[in-house]
């Protein structure tokens, strides 16, 4: 009888902190000693930090990153009768924060090659009352930001970038998140940068903007007691800005290692016949959070389910675009109204991909998939 081997896993957090955890441990600990478990100096000194890292004027953390979503909406005065353009091709949290926040999302189609919101679906989706655009950097890649900000300044929009998936990412040089007027992050567990809960952070160089932003999040204060405007409470806590700070340290490190696997993911694959894999845009910097793939038309989930049954846990993100979901069937979207996310969507498989992965694990990927995709 053939012996059964370990799944790889997506995602292995548990590798992860194997191999950090005589930093993560005396990180935590020192909070809680000190008893400083809201701001304090823990999380003014991964603001610090991370801005630093982000080449950014400012950084508020927050307590997830659909807050900081929502919030950076707030703080660009956008509301009521607005709309806000987003891809449809995302994470519900997107357009979740738009309509959250009193507006209504608009949705846009992708580039065909590298899934990323299209500038010129983005274009025909203006109206006179569109007050703002949110590029979304899926799977670790940037956006095509000059065309974005071009259609952006000609209609004079706002520009919030959603970097939940591309710490680290870089266009033309440039950090992601320092483009527009706003960037926002998201901490969650299994992103790039991971807390070991939920977190969020807004970036700007905008001082005034930051100094709005901190007082959204801390229930509309600059001092105790003395509330300027309703806020809501969404702050990062300090045992998660102590992890952050010690997983900062390493996350180029960690990007690099993403990098390499694509790498080798390619090498692999590169022959297999009705397999496309992710298009490396010029010009940008790919920190892969994900390694997304597209299988023939129809064979999708008969392919994820014999991958799993040789050991290889895959993943879909997303399978059901926004503009076809329940949570925004009020908006009237038809599915071949955004043809290529549409179609996207069901070809799409994510690989297991995070900096531990080794050589042997992705060589383990790359013949479970090549074996699916030619059975028939």
């Amino acid at each position: 009888m053939k012996e059964k081997t370990a799944m790889i896993p997506l995602v292995d957090l548990k590798a992860q902190y194997a191999g950090i955890r005589e930093e993560i441990m005396p990180a935590i600990t020192e909070v809680i000693a000190s008893g400083r478990f809201i701001g304090g100096p823990a999380v003014a000194g991964f603001e610090n930090m991370f801005r630093e890292f982000c080449e950014v004027g400012h950084v508020v953390g927050c307590a997830n990153g659909t807050d900081a979503l929502e919030i950076a909406l707030w703080a660009l005065g956008i509301g009521d009768k607005d709309e806000v353009i987003c891809p449809s091709h995302t994470f519900i949290a997107t357009a979740e924060a738009i309509l959250r926040a009193g507006a209504r999302p608009v949705f846009a189609d992708i580039e065909p090659e590298t899934h990323l919101l299209d500038p010129a679906s983005v274009e025909r989706n203006i109206t006179e009352r569109t007050r703002a655009v949110i590029p979304v950097h899926l799977y670790g890649q940037p956006c095509e930001m000059d065309s974005i900000m071009a259609v952006a300044r000609r209609n004079h929009l706002w520009v919030i970038e959603d970097c939940a998936q591309a710490h680290g990412a870089r266009y033309d040089g440039k950090r992601v998140g320092t483009f527009g007027e706003l960037g926002m992050y998201s901490f969650y567990p299994g992103k790039n940068l991971g807390a070991y809960g939920d977190g969020g952070a807004i970036v700007t160089n905008n001082h005034e903007l930051a100094r709005k932003i901190k007082m959204y999040a801390n229930h509309g204060r600059n001092q105790k007691y003395l509330h300027d405007f309703p806020g809501v409470n969404s702050r990062l806590d300090a045992i998660q800005a102590a992890v952050l700070t010690a997983k900062l340290k390493h996350l180029e490190e960690w990007n690099q290692k993403r990098a390499e696997a694509a790498q080798v993911y390619h090498r692999l694959l590169d022959r297999v016949s009705d397999l496309v894999l992710p298009a490396h845009a010029p010009r940008r910097s790919h920190v892969y959070h994900l390694y997304v793939v597209q299988v023939p038309d129809g064979r999708r989930d008969d392919i994820i389910r014999q991958l799993k049954s040789d050991g290889v846990e895959a993943g879909v993100h997303y399978p059901v675009p926004l503009h076809e979901q329940p949570a925004f069937v009020h908006l009237g979207y038809r599915p071949e109204d955004l043809p290529v996310t549409h179609r996207v969507a069901s070809r799409i498989i994510s690989l297991p991909m995070f900096p531990e992965i080794t050589q042997e694990q992705i060589g383990a990927v790359a013949r479970a998939l090549t074996s699916a995709i030619a059975s028939r």
